[in-house]
Parts: C-alpha cells; sequence; structure tokens
C-alpha cells in the first residue's frame, strides 16, 4: 500500500483499513507460529501498512492533516 493512496482517504476509511491490516497482521503471525507461512517478509510489509495507516490518523487528530472528505 502506498503512502500516496492512503492520503486520499477519509478517517472513517483508514480506521476501517487500519482494521483490517490489524487482522491480516494477525493472521499472518499466527501462520508463522505453526509454520505454515510462505512468505514470512509479508509480516514486515503488514506492519509497515499499520505504521503508515497509523502515522495518518495520528496527523488528522493533530490538526496537521485536513480530511479530503
Amino acid at each position: 500500500m502506498k503512502m500516496e493512496e492512503l492520503k486520499e482517504l477519509s478517517v472513517e476509511e483508514l480506521r476501517i483499513r487500519l482494521e483490517d491490516v490489524s487482522e491480516e497482521l494477525e493472521n499472518l503471525l499466527f501462520q508463522h507460529s505453526t509454520h505454515q507461512l510462505d512468505n514470512p517478509l509479508k509480516i514486515r510489509l503488514v506492519r509497515k501498512d499499520v505504521a503508515r495507516i497509523k502515522t495518518l490518523l495520528r496527523e488528522h487528530e493533530l490538526g496537521l492533516r485536513k480530511s479530503s472528505a
């Protein structure tokens, strides 16, 4: 997920996306613990997506970024 794509989303859409990505991360970690994960580098990518979304949500909270919608 690219930062440009995320910047276009509203706060509510970011929250929904955060829930989805967090659930995906949980599933990946479970698969990793049971040795069923084919690509363990995907965990790193999903963690970075979570961080990007949380950063944008925090910017909205602080008023550094205005809602596009």
